[in-house]
Protein backbone atom coordinates (compact mmCIF):
# COMPACT_ATOMS: atom_id res chain seq x y z
CA UNK A 1 0.00 0.00 0.00
CA UNK A 2 1.31 3.44 -0.89
CA UNK A 3 1.79 5.99 1.89
CA UNK A 4 -0.90 8.64 2.18
CA UNK A 5 1.76 11.36 1.94
CA UNK A 6 5.08 11.14 0.05
CA UNK A 7 7.70 9.87 2.46
CA UNK A 8 11.08 11.60 2.61
CA UNK A 9 13.94 10.22 0.54
CA UNK A 10 16.12 10.66 3.65
CA UNK A 11 15.09 10.12 7.24
CA UNK A 12 15.27 13.21 9.46
CA UNK A 13 18.48 13.68 11.43
CA UNK A 14 16.93 16.13 13.87
CA UNK A 15 13.92 15.17 16.00
CA UNK A 16 11.57 16.56 18.61
CA UNK A 17 10.02 14.05 21.02
CA UNK A 18 6.73 15.40 22.35
CA UNK A 19 6.20 15.33 26.09
CA UNK A 20 3.27 16.47 28.20
CA UNK A 21 5.71 17.88 30.80
CA UNK A 22 7.05 20.50 28.38
CA UNK A 23 6.31 24.08 29.40
CA UNK A 24 6.04 25.10 25.75
CA UNK A 25 3.11 24.23 23.49
CA UNK A 26 3.72 21.59 20.85
CA UNK A 27 3.02 23.92 17.92
CA UNK A 28 5.62 26.40 19.20
CA UNK A 29 8.17 23.62 19.64
CA UNK A 30 7.48 22.27 16.15
CA UNK A 31 8.11 25.73 14.70
CA UNK A 32 11.70 25.53 15.99
CA UNK A 33 12.50 22.52 13.81
CA UNK A 34 14.09 23.16 10.41
CA UNK A 35 12.37 21.78 7.30
CA UNK A 36 13.04 18.07 7.01
CA UNK A 37 13.02 17.52 10.78
CA UNK A 38 10.96 14.89 12.53
CA UNK A 39 8.55 14.67 15.46
CA UNK A 40 7.70 11.67 17.61
CA UNK A 41 4.18 12.44 18.78
CA UNK A 42 3.51 10.78 22.14
CA UNK A 43 1.10 12.54 24.56
CA UNK A 44 -0.11 9.08 25.56
CA UNK A 45 -1.81 10.45 28.66
CA UNK A 46 -4.48 12.23 26.63
CA UNK A 47 -7.81 10.60 25.88
CA UNK A 48 -8.14 9.52 22.21
CA UNK A 49 -10.31 12.44 21.06
CA UNK A 50 -8.16 15.33 22.39
CA UNK A 51 -5.02 13.44 21.38
CA UNK A 52 -6.34 13.14 17.82
CA UNK A 53 -7.24 16.85 17.72
CA UNK A 54 -3.76 17.81 18.94
CA UNK A 55 -2.19 15.60 16.27
CA UNK A 56 -4.33 17.15 13.55
CA UNK A 57 -3.17 20.64 14.56
CA UNK A 58 0.41 19.41 14.61
CA UNK A 59 0.04 17.85 11.16
CA UNK A 60 -1.03 21.20 9.68
CA UNK A 61 2.17 22.79 11.02
CA UNK A 62 4.21 19.82 9.84
CA UNK A 63 2.84 19.92 6.30
CA UNK A 64 3.51 23.66 6.05
CA UNK A 65 7.10 23.24 7.30
CA UNK A 66 8.01 19.95 5.62
CA UNK A 67 8.27 17.95 8.84
CA UNK A 68 7.82 14.21 9.35
CA UNK A 69 5.42 13.13 12.10
CA UNK A 70 5.56 9.65 13.64
CA UNK A 71 2.81 8.57 16.04
CA UNK A 72 3.65 6.50 19.11
CA UNK A 73 1.00 3.82 19.01
CA UNK A 74 -0.31 1.19 16.64
CA UNK A 75 0.13 1.06 12.84
CA UNK A 76 -3.62 1.16 12.16
CA UNK A 77 -4.03 4.24 14.38
CA UNK A 78 -1.07 5.98 12.71
CA UNK A 79 -2.62 5.27 9.31
CA UNK A 80 -6.12 6.39 10.28
CA UNK A 81 -4.86 9.58 11.90
CA UNK A 82 -2.71 10.55 8.91
CA UNK A 83 0.78 10.27 10.44
CA UNK A 84 3.84 9.54 8.31
CA UNK A 85 4.94 6.66 10.49
CA UNK A 86 4.57 4.76 13.72
CA UNK A 87 6.84 4.60 16.76
CA UNK A 88 6.55 1.01 17.98
CA UNK A 89 7.43 0.09 21.53
CA UNK A 90 9.50 -3.08 21.81
CA UNK A 91 6.47 -5.10 22.91
CA UNK A 92 4.83 -4.26 19.55
CA UNK A 93 7.80 -5.13 17.33
CA UNK A 94 5.80 -7.85 15.58
CA UNK A 95 3.53 -5.13 14.12
CA UNK A 96 6.35 -3.62 12.05
CA UNK A 97 5.37 -5.72 9.02
CA UNK A 98 1.83 -4.34 9.16
CA UNK A 99 3.22 -0.80 9.37
CA UNK A 100 5.42 -1.30 6.33
CA UNK A 101 2.50 -2.76 4.38
CA UNK A 102 0.58 0.43 5.17
CA UNK A 103 3.46 2.47 3.78
CA UNK A 104 4.47 3.87 7.16
CA UNK A 105 7.90 4.67 8.48
CA UNK A 106 8.80 2.54 11.49
CA UNK A 107 10.85 3.79 14.41
CA UNK A 108 11.60 1.97 17.64
CA UNK A 109 13.33 2.68 20.97
CA UNK A 110 16.55 0.82 21.81
CA UNK A 111 18.20 0.62 25.23
CA UNK A 112 20.30 -2.56 25.01
CA UNK A 113 21.61 -5.26 22.67
CA UNK A 114 18.46 -7.38 22.89
CA UNK A 115 16.30 -4.47 21.79
CA UNK A 116 18.76 -3.54 19.03
CA UNK A 117 18.56 -7.06 17.61
CA UNK A 118 14.78 -7.01 17.81
CA UNK A 119 14.66 -3.69 15.94
CA UNK A 120 16.87 -5.21 13.23
CA UNK A 121 14.57 -8.25 12.90
CA UNK A 122 11.56 -5.94 12.71
CA UNK A 123 13.16 -3.93 9.90
CA UNK A 124 12.90 -0.61 11.72
CA UNK A 125 13.79 2.40 9.59
CA UNK A 126 15.23 4.34 12.54
CA UNK A 127 16.00 3.59 16.18
CA UNK A 128 16.10 6.00 19.10
CA UNK A 129 19.02 4.76 21.21
CA UNK A 130 19.04 6.05 24.78
CA UNK A 131 20.06 7.34 27.17
CA UNK A 132 23.35 8.65 25.86
CA UNK A 133 23.47 11.20 28.70
CA UNK A 134 21.63 11.53 32.01
CA UNK A 135 18.10 12.74 31.37
CA UNK A 136 15.18 14.15 33.31
CA UNK A 137 12.88 11.70 31.52
CA UNK A 138 14.54 8.72 33.24
CA UNK A 139 16.08 10.02 36.48
CA UNK A 140 18.76 7.75 37.85
CA UNK A 141 18.98 5.59 34.72
CA UNK A 142 22.62 4.77 33.84
CA UNK A 143 23.78 6.53 30.68
CA UNK A 144 25.42 4.69 27.80
CA UNK A 145 29.04 5.37 26.94
CA UNK A 146 29.67 6.59 23.40
CA UNK A 147 31.30 3.28 22.56
CA UNK A 148 28.27 1.36 23.83
CA UNK A 149 25.91 3.68 21.94
CA UNK A 150 27.83 3.15 18.70
CA UNK A 151 27.77 -0.64 19.19
CA UNK A 152 23.99 -0.55 19.55
CA UNK A 153 23.75 1.65 16.47
CA UNK A 154 25.65 -0.89 14.38
CA UNK A 155 23.71 -3.80 15.85
CA UNK A 156 20.31 -2.30 15.10
CA UNK A 157 20.87 -2.07 11.35
CA UNK A 158 18.74 1.09 11.18
CA UNK A 159 19.31 4.84 11.08
CA UNK A 160 20.48 5.64 14.63
CA UNK A 161 19.07 8.61 16.54
CA UNK A 162 20.69 9.62 19.83
CA UNK A 163 18.30 10.43 22.67
CA UNK A 164 18.80 11.28 26.33
CA UNK A 165 20.14 14.63 27.47
CA UNK A 166 21.00 15.55 23.89
CA UNK A 167 22.01 19.00 22.68
CA UNK A 168 23.56 20.20 19.43
CA UNK A 169 27.11 20.29 20.90
CA UNK A 170 26.70 16.76 22.26
CA UNK A 171 25.46 15.58 18.86
CA UNK A 172 28.54 17.06 17.18
CA UNK A 173 30.80 15.39 19.75
CA UNK A 174 29.14 12.03 19.04
CA UNK A 175 29.56 12.38 15.31
CA UNK A 176 33.26 13.21 15.67
CA UNK A 177 33.74 9.70 17.10
CA UNK A 178 31.61 7.94 14.48
CA UNK A 179 32.17 6.90 10.89
CA UNK A 180 28.68 8.16 9.99
CA UNK A 181 26.48 11.17 10.68
CA UNK A 182 24.02 10.12 13.36
CA UNK A 183 20.76 11.86 14.11
CA UNK A 184 19.71 13.20 17.47
CA UNK A 185 16.47 13.90 19.30
CA UNK A 186 15.52 15.84 22.39
CA UNK A 187 12.71 16.90 24.68
CA UNK A 188 14.17 19.40 27.13
CA UNK A 189 16.62 20.99 24.67
CA UNK A 190 13.74 22.20 22.49
CA UNK A 191 11.80 23.44 25.52
CA UNK A 192 14.85 25.39 26.69
CA UNK A 193 15.41 26.83 23.22
CA UNK A 194 11.80 28.05 23.12
CA UNK A 195 12.19 29.69 26.53
CA UNK A 196 15.37 31.51 25.41
CA UNK A 197 13.62 32.64 22.25
CA UNK A 198 10.70 34.10 24.22
CA UNK A 199 13.11 35.88 26.58
CA UNK A 200 15.02 37.35 23.63
CA UNK A 201 11.82 38.54 21.99
CA UNK A 202 10.74 40.14 25.26
CA UNK A 203 14.07 41.99 25.59
CA UNK A 204 13.84 43.20 22.00
CA UNK A 205 10.26 44.37 22.29
CA UNK A 206 9.89 48.09 21.74
CA UNK A 207 7.76 49.82 24.41
CA UNK A 208 4.74 51.65 23.07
Amino acid sequence: MRPRHPLPSKLPKLWLVSDERAATGLAELAALLPPGGGIIFRHDGLAPEPRWRLLRRLMRTARARGLVVVLAGSPDMAWRWGADGVHLRQRDADRARQAHELGLLVTMPVHDAREARQARRAGADAVFISPLHPTRSHPGAPALSRAAWLRLARLSGATPIALGGMTAPRARALNRTSDRTNGWAAIDAWDEKAAKRRARQKRNAVPI
